[in-house]
């Protein structure tokens, strides 16, 4: 039987403003990750892997570097008429930017008309997991429903930090989606866990069109697919939920099987990357059935060189990409990006470093975040001295220095 034909929509408008300084220069879903890649890889990877090549991604605030990596890295077959493009506010309706994730939808149905799709995937730009949409949209289509809501179980303790999909008593319809509640109820099966939105949805195409319109002439709306859209087709009894624990992705295992990020904040954002480097990761990014795809500089190996007491270049716990140096100095639990150098006598520990950061001699680097380009100097100490960090740089709630992209490191 021929699969149906779908269209995906990636929103990656976000401004992503709790991620500050990383944010300052980009948008969202263009922050690197994992040493190799971009937030939006993961969402992009999902979509590809499971065969849907159409796929379009909705920017607006500072989306140049967004714009430019999903233009150069994710290039598809145009004689089969596959594509992933991004597609900025187009002001078809006027001079005005997106007034919510429901306006940009409303604001390029013209790429829904031109493609003329069975079912819309609407999936957001900027969480960390795997996972195989298709599970997802063949429930979608068995189920008749309008709109189907990917879900992860969570603590009911902490149903107040999500928007919570409450079910009927046939624990698969929807009968309530609230933002953070506080009375929440646990569901069905599980009475002690909560349904947490995912922000990924799948719409059957026409019923995507009619609420987008209708929500457009709703004065009071804020025009948000998940504030506005998802209850009006919960209250007209047309929402599903899925399941993330049911999703079967190839080449997982049970320790990595349903992990979900939201790395929203600079904390999360930490640690997700702290998940990535134990020796069975909860987040295990060498699953090669399920690839996680990015676009690559043609870069030399890591190099690791001086084997002399006080000069000695290693890491341990660590992940270390192509271009990186490792010049006598140690990385321990850290995640080291391309063109990383590390010399003589410093140390980098349970820490974060993007592109092109130079960490210098007998410099220290604790429980830090470092942006691209930033040049700590000789002798320098990150993360030792709390008042001194905190009067130079960002300092989260759980104590991780932040230093933003070519941040000027006092020498």
């Amino acid at each position: 039987m021929a699969r149906p034909h779908v269209l995906a929509m990636v929103l990656a408008g976000g401004e992503g403003k709790r991620l500050m300084p990383l944010t300052a220069d980009r948008a969202k879903p263009a922050v690197p990750f994992g040493g190799m890649y971009r937030l939006i890889d993961f969402v992009l990877s999902n979509l590809a892997n499971a065969g849907y090549l159409k796929i379009v991604v909705l920017t607006q605030y500072k989306s140049h570097s967004l714009d430019r990596h999903v233009s150069r890295t994710w290039r598809m077959s145009t004689l089969l008429g596959n594509y992933v493009t991004p597609v900025p506010a187009q002001q078809r309706l006027g001079p005005r930017w997106f007034a919510g994730s429901a306006d940009a939808i409303l604001q390029n149905l013209n790429l829904i008309e031109d493609e003329r799709p069975d079912h819309v995937i609407v999936f957001g730009a900027d969480h960390i997991y795997r996972m195989d949409p298709r599970q997802m949209v063949d429930q979608h289509i068995q189920s008749g429903a309008g709109v189907t809501i990917a879900a992860i179980r969570q603590p009911l303790s902490l149903a107040d930090q999500f928007g919570v999909i409450e079910t009927g008593p046939d624990g698969v319809s929807v009968s309530a989606f609230r933002e953070k509640p506080k009375d929440a109820v646990g569901l069905p099966d599980a009475p002690d866990q909560v349904y947490a939105s995912m922000g990924n949805y799948v719409f059957d195409t026409e019923v995507l069109v009619d609420v987008v319109k209708e929500d457009a002439a709703d004065l009071s709306s804020k025009h948000d697919v998940g504030g506005n859209i998802i209850p009006k087709l919960v209250k007209a009894g047309r929402a599903q939920v899925y399941d993330f624990a049911d999703n079967q992705v190839p080449g997982s295992a049970d320790r990595d099987r349903g992990y979900w990020r939201d790395v929203g904040t600079l904390d999360a954002f930490y640690e997700a990357h702290m998940d990535l480097i134990s020796i069975h990761p909860v987040f295990n990014l060498y699953n090669h059935e399920w690839p996680i795809y990015t676009g690559h500089d043609p870069l030399p190996p890591a190099k690791f060189v001086f084997n002399e007491e006080g000069r000695r270049g290693y890491a341990v716990d660590s992940m270390v990409s192509p271009g990186v140096i490792l010049a006598g100095g140690v990385a321990e639990r850290s995640i080291l990006s391309p063109r990383v150098h590390v010399d003589a006598g410093a140390t980098v520990q349970d820490s974060v470093l993007m592109d092109c950061v130079r960490v210098g001699r007998g410099a220290v680097v604790r429980g830090a975040i470092i942006d691209k380009n930033v040049v700590i100097p000789d002798g320098a100490r990150i993360g030792v001295d709390e008042d001194y960090d905190r009067q130079h740089f960002t300092v989260t709630a759980s104590g991780v220095r932040v230093l933003g992209k070519n941040q000027v490191v006092p020498g």
